[in-house]
């Protein structure tokens, strides 16, 4: 039997595929208020970036499109990181993530709780928001619905966040217009 690791390792350019606000909604009751939020791999017209300023946080974002890698830049001030990285990434993307000692909360395919390199951050502390179903993400081409063989097990990865290490959620899906996302 074949493994399945193509979501995990292509490095097509049609590998990329963005969170629904679905999936963000269930993150925020967990994100104080009074922090900063960084989104680093976010454009204007994200789920994360645009959900957290509609629910009145301060939030600050970057991209590799502006030229502002995550694993060489950093903002002056923020608090928390809150975002869907790039899976091929993950690996440097959890180092970074713990060289600042600060909360984060990034979205992950659930099977990236095992691996070798990630066990060395991991012990360190990891808590997980996971739910009931798989989140279908979405594709550039069509921000409305998801993309054709997208759903898998996600979960929130997060260090110093969660109310405790483990918490399993029902996900409330729903779909928004296409009209409600302005991609540039």
């Amino acid at each position: 039997m074949g493994l399945n690791i193509g979501y995990l390792s292509s490095d097509r350019s049609d590998n990329e595929l963005y969170t629904p606000y679905y999936a963000v909604d269930a993150i925020i009751k967990y994100i104080p208020k009074d922090k900063i939020i960084w989104c680093p791999f976010d454009e204007e017209w994200s789920a994360y970036y645009n959900r957290l300023k509609e629910k009145g946080y301060s939030v600050i974002r970057s991209s590799l499109l502006e030229g502002k890698d995550f694993l060489n830049y950093a903002p002056d001030k923020w608090d928390i990181i809150v975002s869907n990285p790039p899976f091929s990434n993950k690996d440097k993307i959890l180092k970074r993530l713990y060289f600042f000692k600060k909360p984060f909360a990034i979205l992950l395919p659930l099977n990236s709780l095992q691996g070798i390199s990630r066990y060395k951050y991991f012990k360190q502390g990891i808590q997980l928001l996971s739910f009931d179903k798989r989140i279908s993400y979405h594709n550039s081409k069509n921000m409305g619905t998801p993309a054709k063989g997208s759903p898998f097990a996600s979960a929130y990865f997060c260090r110093n966040l969660l109310p405790k290490d483990l918490i399993i959620e029902k996900l409330n899906v729903y779909e928004r217009s296409l009209y409600d996302f302005k991609i540039t």
